[in-house]
This record gives structure tokens, sequence and C-alpha cells, in this order.
């Protein structure tokens, strides 16, 4: 697990200021969330936070490893940044089974078969898809899709967790036991987490840390409780009591 630091970050495309300024300072072990509506820069903090989108300004470190820097020609990829990631549409391999879609980081960096095969068993049971490695994606339900892509970002042990809206595409009822298992498992691996979301409802139940946006800019960092309770912007306070 390790500390996430922002520095000056700033994200333009051509004219338009997608994110603006920022500076923050992501504890180690913490579960964050950005919070706010579409088109808020949170999604593009997050990418530039992954390596998949490159700042404008500003430097950007994951505990220790600069793995940005504009000023100073900096910009480690993705795969050399130790972080997992999970998108709102999964991205499972469609023609790969559960066990070969869990285990395809690990393959990537040359593991033994034997290694291979107690990890991904340890992880199908950290999710609780044991006994179902042989199947297909399109064979699961879209909760048990979540957990397969929950795994296969967690088999790395990155030092840093990404989640992009990931759990948008369940109903009501799915999306309240998957938020459950989240937070279950954030706090028995103890990993840095950065959660995007649009629901308030997920970023208050899951987050030690709410960083809520507006048009690119940071309107107010808070614990869930105090964000609910004293709103320090007039933003803040139309788009908690507007859900």
């Amino acid at each position: 697990m390790s500390n996430v630091t922002l520095k000056n970050i700033e994200k333009r495309f051509g004219e338009t200021v997608a994110v603006h300024k920022t500076d923050l300072e992501i504890k180690s072990g913490t579960f964050i969330s950005f919070l706010g509506p579409s088109g808020c820069g949170k999604t593009t903090t997050l990418r530039m936070i992954a390596g998949l989108l490159e700042p404008t300004e500003g430097e950007i470190l994951l505990g220790n490893q600069l793995v940005f820097s504009h000023e100073k020609h900096i910009a480690t990829p993705p795969e050399k940044r130790n972080i997992g990631m999970v998108f709102q549409s999964y991205a499972l391999w469609p023609h790969m089974t559960v066990f070969h879609n869990i285990a395809y980081p690990l393959k990537i960096q040359k593991k033994s078969k034997s290694d291979i095969e107690l990890q991904v068993h340890t992880y199908l049971k950290l999710v609780n898809l044991s006994g179902l490695e042989k199947r297909y994606p399109h064979e699961l339900s879209g909760g048990q899709q979540q957990r397969v892509a929950l795994a296969r970002a967690l088999i790395r042990e990155p030092e840093v967790l990404l989640l992009d809206e990931p759990l948008c595409n369940l109903d009501a009822k799915l999306r309240k036991s998957m938020r459950t298992e989240i937070k279950e498992l954030q706090k028995r691996l103890n990993i840095t987490t950065i959660y995007v979301t649009h629901d308030q409802d997920e970023a208050l139940t899951l987050s030690d840390v709410v960083v809520l946006m507006n048009q690119g800019k940071i309107e107010q960092i808070d614990t869930p409780q105090n964000l609910t309770t004293h709103p320090k912007t007039p933003f803040a306070q139309e788009f908690l009591q507007s859900h």
C-alpha cells in the first residue's frame, strides 16, 4: 500500500480545462472517493493517476516514486505503476475462462505455472468465486463478472487500487451487496483505494474520505459525516440535498 500525492496537477484538452490545478494527498491504506456529477473531472483525475492520461502540468507520486512530472519529463507507463484498476465495463476477455482472466497479469509477469495456480485459487476464494474458474464471462452474472475483475486487479498485489464507477451496471440490490464486499476486501488487504462515483450513497457508505468535485475543481475534501452535516460551498450543499 502506498500514499498517492498530486502536486499542482492540471489537465487541459485544447482550450478546455478538464481538471484545474489540484493538490491532493491520499494517505496509505485510505479508501477515498471522487464524487460529483458527470463531467466534473473525477474520471480524468483517476486516469491521470493510472497513467492512462498525461497531465498538462504538475507531478504525481505513488509512495516515494515520482511517476509523472511535466517539468522533469517523467511519465511512467501504467504497467509500471504497480496499480490495479477496475473499469465500469469490467473489461474481461470474453474468450478466456475465469481462471485465465484472473491469471493474465501473472502470465505477463512470467510467473511459474504452480505459482499462478496457487495465487489464482487464493484470489478466487477471496472474492467468493471458488468452483467457477472454468466458466466464461458470458456464463456469469454481473456481480460475478465484477468479482473476476476485482480478483484480476488485486492478484498483482498492487500498492493502489483504482475503481472507476465499478457498480453502475448492476441492479440496486446487487450494488448494495457489492459495496459491502468491496469495503470488506479493502479493509482486509489494507490497500489504498481510489473510487470514482456519481452515486452519493456509494461514496458516503464506502469512504474514509470523500473528494467532492465540480467543473474540474475540488469543492470539499472531508469525511462522509462532515460532508453531509457541514457542506462548505453552495454547490456542496445543493449537490448533497438533491440526492
